[in-house]
């Protein structure tokens, strides 16, 4: 490859076009050669620590070779890699880079990208995600190293052998520290668990049986290929654990991403419940139920609904650029209840400052044993005080060589959308337009694709068509 990128969320490629040995251990190198930086820098937060890096890797195909190459390229500079003992969740790497006081974490995962995806995804000894000054150190490192010449000789590949690891037990601890086993315990709730044949079968299960709910799964074993359906636990990928909950077996509905990070929820009544919708479920139930203190984060294209909720309690609230990377800088700086992402990104306060999917669903199952009530009837307990919102997002497709005129025209900013005038332009992240009444829009780019995301928020449904159509001509106009 001529350029190596990492995104919001590491680096992927497809398998054997791009995602290949030598470019593995070419990304691998140049980790190494960061840490190796960091560790002798006088005010590195790693100075002076034990060279250890937690290794993992989802169930994605090759997962466990090309970890192993990364453990290889790690060792030939004095790192030594503890490697999960099976496809592990990448929650699950975070609170392990933690408990061990690792140096980092590489996680071989491609998230809920389609099979043919692999990634490379770096963490920090915090176990967030490297902020971009940090990746912009790995991909200047690979272009060093390309310039040299440099590549991998796989000497002794087939005998080099990670020291192993199991950090369940220790991440199990963890979540019992957040979440409220008692109350669960109590309410004996029936569940359907969509585990998407990723990492989360024998974690989200395991704790729900240990809370003496009744488990219903579906996918729980692994199939790299995931059925040629993206691991992704959107409206379709929870259709099965959907017709669970409508034939009377199950109460919740829930599921995880290929790598566990992301969620997805079902109520009672069979709705797939939207992330914006969870986000403000989770901040309603921790400071209502559990009384806690503290801000909320929410990236900048997430529902306001979540700023509602945190005006019922006086919480405060802070807009990040999209990647959770951004909402977990903020997590480790200051006393956050709950962080969040429209993409399906959810974690709390006292937990890693990585999305954990595994988490945010025991959540609502505790919310539901708390409330003693479909998750629908909360939120419009929540929608009495905030009134209803309406969110959809579109993607829309513009030819390459008018992308950045487009761009351009959107960074001058807009007087009006459709016949509303725009009250407020922020460039936090992209193009966001505020409008009267509480309504919004904002514009993305993709930066693999010739396409721009719209994201949409109004306050009534007949709005959010209006805004779709208004959205739709400025960008195919």
């Amino acid at each position: 490859m001529d350029t190596i990128k990492f995104g919001t969320s590491g680096w992927r490629g497809i398998i054997a076009r791009d995602f290949t040995y030598a470019n593995v251990a070419l990304v691998a190198q140049a980790i190494a050669d960061y840490l190796k930086s960091e560790l002798k820098r006088k005010k590195s937060e790693i100075k002076g620590r034990k060279p250890v890096v937690i290794l993992g890797h989802d169930a994605r195909f090759m997962g466990p070779d090309f970890a192993t190459t990364v453990g290889q390229v790690l060792a030939r500079n004095g790192i030594t890699s503890l490697l999960c003992d099976r496809d592990t969740p990448t929650p699950v790497i975070a609170h392990t880079i933690r408990h061990k006081k690792a140096i980092g974490g590489i996680n071989m995962t491609a998230s809920h990208n389609p099979a043919e995806y692999q990634g490379l995804k770096f963490s920090t000894h915090r176990g967030a995600p490297a902020p971009q000054d940090v990746t912009s150190k790995i991909e200047k490192n690979i272009v060093k190293l390309q310039k040299k010449g440099w590549t991998w000789d796989f000497k002794d590949a087939d005998t080099f052998k990670c020291k192993t690891i199991d950090p369940r037990a220790d991440y199990f601890d963890q979540v019992r520290t957040i979440i409220d086993f008692n109350k669960l315990k109590r309410a004996k709730l029936k569940i359907a668990v969509e585990c998407m044949y990723g990492t989360g079968r024998g974690y989200l299960d395991a704790l729900l049986k240990e809370a003496n709910a009744e488990v219903t799964l579906f996918h729980d074993y692994l199939n790299p290929g995931f059925e040629g359906r993206h691991p992704e636990p959107n409206e379709e990928g929870m259709e099965d654990a959907r017709a669970c909950v409508l034939s009377g077996n199950a109460q919740l509905g829930l599921g995880l991403d290929g790598d566990a990070d992301r969620f997805g929820i079902v109520d009672q009544d069979g709705t797939w419940l939207t992330p914006n919708q969870i986000l403000a479920l989770a901040l309603y139930h921790l400071a209502k139920n559990r009384k806690w203190t503290g801000s909320v984060v929410r990236t900048v294209p997430t529902s306001h609904q979540v700023d509602d909720v945190a005006a019922m309690f006086g919480v405060k609230v802070h807009e990040t650029p999209t990647g959770f990377k951004h909402i977990g800088a903020l997590m480790e700086s200051e006393a956050v209840i709950v962080g969040g992402e429209e993409s399906g990104g959810l974690s709390v306060k006292g937990h890693v400052p990585e999305k954990d999917g595994v988490v945010a669903c025991l959540l609502m199952a505790e919310l539901y044993a708390c409330e003693n009530k479909p998750l629908g009837e909360v939120l419009k307990d929540i929608e009495k005080v905030t009134g209803p919102y309406f969110t959809d997002r579109i993607n829309v497709r513009v030819p390459a060589d008018k992308k950045e005129a487009l761009l351009e025209r959107l960074s001058q900013g807009l007087d009006k959308i459709g016949r509303q005038k725009v009250t407020q332009f922020i460039k936090t992240d992209g193009y966001k337009f505020l409008l009267p009444g509480q309504e919004w829009v904002a514009f993305r780019a993709s930066g693999t694709e010739p396409l721009i995301r719209c994201y949409i928020e109004a306050k009534s449904e007949k709005g959010l068509k209006t805004l779709k159509s208004a959205c739709k001509k400025i960008l195919q106009g």
